[in-house]
């Protein structure tokens, strides 16, 4: 999360109608789901209820920075809370459903998803992210873990595009973005 925070703390009011990796999305719209996303998993993480507005996007209009900032504190503190990974968090499922899955896989979902969205959101802005060798091999580990078909990967629910063909020899962050969907060689039109 120290990295996506970092990442969207930058992001300027102008940019949020830009173009995003994440079809049909633009940076506001992403930020609004990462923001939900974190309110969500919060509250799974601390054993709450199911409840599908718990998970639903949070709009921002000013001020991004802080409102992913304090959406990523709240998450933090509940993953972190006594007991949180040993038990089963409700997750959404599509618009208003939930499955219950243990808390350490739960973790891993949104650890991978996390960090996508950095990347997501730092190319869209046109900034530079890097993640270390340790964490992009721990989520590429998970990463592996997703399958290549199916609803994961189809419909319009699915948490991860259809993965992209690159050519032997990319580094570890460009075959993570692959397999989770993403053109590693993406780039806004007016960069393009």
């Amino acid at each position: 999360m120290t990295i996506a925070t970092a990442v969207v703390q930058q992001v300027r009011e102008d940019q949020l109608r830009a173009a995003t990796p994440c079809a049909g999305w633009d940076v506001s719209q992403l930020l609004a789901h990462m923001i939900g996303q974190n309110h969500g998993f919060a509250s799974a993480a601390r054993g709450e209820v199911f409840d599908p507005a718990a998970w639903a996007d949070r709009p921002v209009a000013t001020a991004p920075g802080e409102a992913f900032a304090a959406s990523a504190a709240e998450v933090v503190d509940a993953f972190t809370s006594e007991g949180a990974l040993e038990r089963d968090w409700p997750i959404l499922v599509g618009a208003d459903k939930s499955v219950q899955v243990a808390g350490k896989q739960a973790l891993g979902f949104h650890f991978i998803d996390y960090v996508v969205h950095a990347w997501d959101v730092a190319v869209s802005i046109g900034l530079p992210v890097e993640f270390d060798d340790d964490l992009l091999d721990a989520v590429l580990l998970l990463a592996a873990e997703v399958p290549l078909d199916g609803p994961t990967r189809n419909g319009p629910y699915a948490p991860f595009a259809p993965a992209v063909p690159i050519g032997a020899g990319q580094g570890d962050l460009d075959r993570l973005l692959a397999i989770l969907g993403r053109d590693p060689a993406w780039k806004p039109a007016q960069q393009q």
